[in-house]
């Protein structure tokens, strides 16, 4: 009897650290294929000359010297012009997707009624796919029977000069993706206990005062999470250069993945080793931005 209630014991043991797992294999089997290991095969490309239809050849940090170093080459440029419009297309749209939807959520919460019809109507564009937003905003600035030109009854280029084709950009951008992080600023207001602004009321606190006393110290682990992910989609900008300026004009909005698919997938030989080395170098710079957001912002708390 005790040899049967041994072995019932320890199967009893070895399912509960069995079952955990069952749990887990979907997810890790779907992290392992579809993120590590392109990641691993990515970086390995990127020390490699291969034009996905031969054998890569491995030439170890030719790539990246020449990304860095040779000023003649083609290469060096596009990755100076497609980080420099990267990180400024970050910088121009992240403190927007940041604050406005903070504001919103702010105000759409002194009114629970109201506040959820505007609720819908502000999130409703962040479900629309890129290319029917760009299709939108494409007529909206359109030259001649676009209505801002015609409201302000100007003849502006938005899409064609500059600094109206940033422009764009960035309002495209905020109008698209504000929606998710306000629904995520609005379920953190609503958690906020109210007994902190009613003692914040006897003491004479003003709206401003309990907005920064009690609002931002009680949401800010959701303002870090959305801070990291907004510039991290950022970063990844693809869609509206590509279907709105198509990088122009003169490349002046021409972000570093247009570039890493016209080397790898464009028309012509494709240099699959070399857009690897910049999508390495772009991972690099995300994995850094959103480090030091981190350490800067939990000091902060």
């Amino acid at each position: 009897m005790a040899s049967s209630a041994t072995t019932k014991a320890k199967k009893q043991t070895t399912l509960k650290k069995v079952t955990p797992w069952f749990f887990l294999a979907p997810h890790l089997i779907i992290f392992l294929i579809f993120f590590l290991v392109p990641v691993v095969f990515g970086i390995y490309i990127s020390f490699t000359d291969w034009n996905l239809f031969s054998t890569p050849t491995f030439v170890g940090l030719d790539n990246y010297k020449e990304l860095f170093f040779n000023s003649n080459s083609i290469f060096y440029e596009q990755l100076r012009i497609g980080l420099k419009n990267t990180f400024l297309f970050v910088i121009c749209t992240v403190p927007f997707c940041i604050g406005i939807p903070l504001i919103l959520a702010a105000a759409l919460n002194t009114k629970p009624r109201l506040g959820k019809i505007f609720q819908s109507i502000f999130y409703m564009p962040s479900l629309f796919a890129i290319s029917a937003v760009v299709i939108i905003w494409t007529l909206i600035f359109n030259v001649n029977y676009g209505p801002i030109n015609n409201i302000f009854d100007t003849a502006t280029s938005w899409l064609g000069t500059q600094p109206f084709a940033w422009i764009a950009l960035v309002v495209v951008t905020v109008w698209w993706t504000i929606g998710g992080n306000m629904v995520i600023y609005q379920a953190a207001l609503n958690g906020i206990p109210k007994d902190y602004y009613e003692a914040a009321d006897i003491d004479g606190a003003s709206s401003l005062q309990k907005f920064l006393k009690i609002t931002l110290p009680a949401i800010r682990g959701q303002i870090l999470y959305t801070v990291v992910m907004t510039t991290i989609a950022q970063f990844n900008v693809y869609g509206q250069p590509l279907m709105l300026t198509a990088g122009g004009p003169s490349n002046s909005t021409r972000v570093l993945l247009m570039y890493i698919q016209q080397n790898a997938f464009g028309s012509g030989q494709s240099i699959a080793g070399m857009a690897s080395a910049m999508a390495v170098i772009l991972g690099l710079c995300i994995m850094v931005v959103s480090a030091v957001q981190f350490k800067f912002l939990r000091n902060r708390d």
